[in-house]
This record gives structure tokens, C-alpha cells and sequence, in this order.
């Protein structure tokens, strides 16, 4: 699907990845709906990106809050689901509130907007859904039960719903970035990648959304090549990998949860 001419509704418009995905959409010549819970920095970066863009203030952790959206964006061609909470940690670290809204932002509310626009899609033959995944949903990692929970589930959710979507002109593709350097979620957190995995760019990332809609493909990892490959094994043989990364792992996994518990 070419996005030249195209609506897309984009959720965490303004994270440090959204921005990049915005800029890159919007270079391609699509019409954005940009969404988040921050609307001064939504209004700020639609005036910064070339082409006509609204924005939709929502935040994705309110029950009903994605129908909601859906009903104020109106007619869209392409959905970005990148909205997500970073949810690290043990898990009795986190309060029964923040597992709620850890579920709903990174698992609920992109599962029902699928299940809203894919037979509206479906019926008129075109359209695409993109998931922003991550390598955590490929392989578990010490203390983050939740979030690889959530993203695990979406991988699984997304290459399904593309099997189902198959042959009626609508694609569903997950993007799934690894360590991502100065902007995202991992970079926020002030933490730094275990020795020899590398990182990738916000740039890189946006890049594989781009090729995701317009050449159709179901699953594409945005990591460093060694990285990916690690993640690959420790998905098949879990308890072998969790056995080799042992207490490293642990206190890697502990300093990107400190930097992250205040966003939860």
C-alpha cells in the first residue's frame, strides 16, 4: 500500500519513537492523526511536519478510551499502534492499578481497535494495521514479566490476524525494535545495553514501518544483527538462555526498570 494520500492514525505521536514514525509518514505524503495524552507537544509536531495533520488527545489507559479515539479519528486507511507503557520490574513490584493500565495500553486498546477497523477495511479491500512490538515479545528477559507479557501477546495477536486478513487486500504487520538509542522507551531510562548487543535508532525503526505498509510484510526485528540472533535462541530454548545470561542479566534488567518506574 503506497502512503502517499493515505489517513493514519498514529498513537504515542509524541515518544521519542512516535515523533520519528510521524516524520517519516508524513515524508511519504500520508494525512496523520496524531495521538497521545499530550496535546501542546500533539499541536507542536503537526506544525512541524510538512502536509495537513490533526490531532486527537487520548489517553489509551482510560477504559473506552480507544473506541473513543476510533470514533473521533473517523475514516482512517492505516493504523500505528505505538502507544505503549514501559511496565519493567518484578511483577509484585507493581500496583494492581499499573498492571491494569499496563494491559491496556500495550495489549487492550491495540486488540480493539483492530477488531473495529479490520472488517471496515475488509469490506472496502485495503488497509493496514501495524503493531509496534519488540524484541521482548520474541524472547523473555529477567523482570519484565509484564511488558513481555503484553508484548508477546500482540506478536501472537498480529501474525494470526494477518493470517486471517490474508487474500482480502488488508495487511497486519508487528515491528519489534530492540535497544533503541537516544529516543524510546530504553533510552528514557538512562540504562545502557548489555556488552556486544548493540543498539538501533528511532530512524531505523520508523524506516521498518514504512517498509511494512508499503511492501506488505508480516514481521520485520529492528536490532543490531547479534542481538536478534540472541533473541531468536533464548525464544527457543528459554531456559537454557535465562541459565547463560544468569545474575548479568538480572542487574541490567533492574537498572532499566529503576529508570523507567516513574512512566508506569
Amino acid at each position: 500500500m503506497q502512503l502517499s494520500g493515505k489517513t493514519v492514525l498514529l498513537t504515542g505521536a509524541t515518544g521519542g519513537l512516535g515523533r520519528a514514525i510521524a516524520e517519516a509518514l508524513a515524508g511519504r505524503g500520508a494525512s496523520l492523526i496524531l495521538s497521545s495524552r499530550k496535546g501542546q507537544e500533539l499541536e507542536s509536531l503537526a506544525a512541524e511536519l510538512p502536509g495537513e495533520h490533526r490531532v486527537a488527545v487520548s489517553d489509551l489507559a482510560e477504559p473506552g478510551a480507544a473506541n473513543a479515539l476510533l470514533t473521533e479519528a473517523g475514516d482512517i486507511d492505516i493504523l500505528v499502534a505505538n502507544a505503549a507503557l514501559p511496565a519493567s520490574g518484578t511483577l509484585e513490584s507493581f500496583s494492581q492499578a499499573e498492571v491494569e493500565r499496563a494491559l491496556r495500553v500495550n495489549f487492550e486498546s491495540p486488540v480493539l481497535m483492530a477488531h473495529a477497523l479490520a472488517p471496515q477495511m475488509e469490506k472496502r479491500g485495503s488497509g493496514h494495521i501495524v503493531m509496534i512490538g519488540s524484541l521482548s515479545g520474541v524472547a523473555p528477559t529477567a523482570r519484565q514479566s509484564l511488558y513481555n507479557g503484553t508484548k508477546f501477546g500482540l506478536r501472537g495477536f498480529t501474525l494470526t490476524l494477518r493470517e486471517d486478513l490474508r487474500g482480502s487486500g488488508v495487511g497486519a504487520s508487528i515491528v519489534e525494535p530492540g535497544f533503541v538509542r537516544e529516543a524510546g522507551m530504553f533510552a528514557d531510562s538512562g540504562a545502557k545495553a548489555p556488552a556486544g548487543l548493540g543498539t538501533t535508532t528511532p530512524q531505523k525503526v520508523s524506516a521498518a514501518v514504512v517498509d511494512a505498509i508499503e511492501k506488505n510484510r508480516g514481521e520485520i526485528t529492528v536490532a543490531p544483527f547479534h542481538q536478534v540472533r540472541l533473541s531468536k535462541f533464548a525464544g527457543n530454548h528459554p531456559e537454557l538462555a535465562g541459565r547463560i545470561s544468569g545474575r548479568a542479566a538480572k542487574k541490567a534488567a533492574d537498572e532499566v526498570a529503576r529508570g523507567q518506574a516513574d512512566k508506569r
